[in-house]
């Protein structure tokens, strides 16, 4: 990449390389799945998409309630998006400490969400307030400062608003590209300078919070996982920026998934399979994990991987992925499965094929590729293999039958942010 980013590097060198870590297309689904080990629609029709209705069912037990039923003190820093009342702050999902937007992605000035009932959610611990700051440099503090303030085990989670839009940057790190050229079109290479730099930024602010665990000698006794919960966005029109409160501006040019296909928002691989790293210094051997894996499979891991019980059976889709990274096991065929916009656009993977679909299953909006041979889906073998495509359809109506079995009461019927 011509974006600089040291600290994630030097975590890939020194860890475990995931090259096929999967998401959602967009960032609530993500972060549901994170939090439960579930596919988001298994909470309803409005857990597919950004939402600002609270997702979970209340006193549901997140990934956060069973590591500190084990003993660990849990915080979150940054964005929260499972919730934008603060009656359904992350306290009530398992978080001694919260800190951040409890809506979506904010301007990194005002900290301010899109126009509209929701737009004041900066919070901490659920209380609205106001504070003066670059929104990287907001998060990163606040995580560094309680980190150092535990005493007992203890789970950070840190979903950082940077990269997304609004993108602003200090003007040091935008600075820190000047002698750099990128695009012929100004408007452009500027922009993209900004994207760097907002990433840089994000980038240095984990740098931040590595250097904090050399300093209070925790560093090898600590797991760090980097992941994105959607991939790039390649530009924003000022039709979307301008939702925003605050002076805003088209960006015409900013992230890359190449040479993936798709972006955010489309079931494409540039869309779902997001740069991912674990770093365990002296327990994980650096390597490159090619077997695929799932947001979901995170709950199960950790709190297999500290001995933590759940109150229930907690009905994961996702699966233990320790043996995988240690190597003490290979990789073993596994399906996958997708649910976005409300059932609107269905997926499913098995083996090395990726099927997607409109909420129909209509032939004409589904799409097949073998991504072990074609893994930038140039050939479309839908028409090809009607047999694999059989199986995979009727992989997604399986799935299908589950979702929706842990909705809240008082979940919305429509979709949509």
């Amino acid at each position: 990449s011509d974006i600089r980013t040291p600290n994630i590097d030097r975590l890939v060198q020194k860890g475990v390389e995931l090259d096929q870590h999967y998401v959602c297309p967009m960032c609530t689904p993500t972060r549901v799945s994170l939090m439960t080990g579930r596919h988001p629609g298994r909470f309803g029709r409005h857990a597919t998409v950004p939402s600002n209705a609270p997702v979970l069912p209340d006193g549901y037990e997140t990934l956060a309630t069973s590591l500190r039923n084990a003993g660990y003190a849990t915080g979150l820093f940054g964005k929260w998006h499972l919730g934008s009342d603060p009656k359904f702050r992350p306290n009530e999902f398992g978080f001694d400490h919260s800190y951040g937007s409890l809506a979506g992605g904010v301007d990194p000035y005002n900290h301010r969400y899109k126009k509209g009932e929701w737009s004041y959610t900066w919070h901490r611990n659920g209380e609205l307030t106001d504070v003066r700051g670059h929104v990287t440099d907001l998060i990163a503090n606040e995580a560094v400062e309680w980190m150092e303030q535990q005493k007992e085990p203890w789970f950070c989670y840190v979903p950082f608003t940077a990269v997304h839009t609004p993108i602003k940057a200090p003007e040091e790190w935008i600075d820190s590209y000047c002698d750099q050229s990128y695009d012929v079109d100004p408007a452009r290479d500027r922009s993209f300078k900004v994207y760097a730099a907002y990433l840089s930024h994000m980038d240095w602010a984990i740098g931040q919070m590595i250097e904090s665990l050399h300093r209070t000698l925790q560093l090898d006794n600590t797991i760090v996982v980097f992941a994105s919960d959607n991939g790039a966005i390649p530009d924003n029109p000022i039709h979307d920026t301008d939702k925003y409160p605050g002076r805003q501006e088209e960006m015409p040019r900013l992230g890359s998934n190449l040479p993936l296909r798709g972006q955010k928002a489309t079931m494409y691989e540039g869309g779902i399979r997001t740069p991912a790293v674990i770093s365990w210094p002296g327990t994980l051997e650096p390597a490159k994990m090619t077997a695929p894996i799932q947001v979901v499979d995170w709950m199960p891991t950790f709190t297999n991987l500290v001995g933590a019980t759940t109150a229930e059976d907690p009905q994961w889709d996702g699966q233990d992925i320790w043996p995988l990274l240690t190597g003490e096991a290979e990789n073993q065929e596994r399906t996958f499965y997708w649910n976005f916009k409300g059932g609107q656009n269905l997926g499913a993977r098995m083996g090395d094929v990726k099927l997607f679909t409109d909420g129909d299953l209509r032939p004409e909006k589904t799409e097949m590729y073998d991504l072990g041979a074609d893994p930038y889906e140039r050939k479309d073998i839908f028409e090809d293999d009607p047999e694999k495509a059989k199986d995979l359809l009727d992989l997604i109506r399986q799935e299908r039958e589950l979702d929706s079995t842990s909705v809240r009461s008082d979940a919305p019927e429509r979709i949509g942010p």
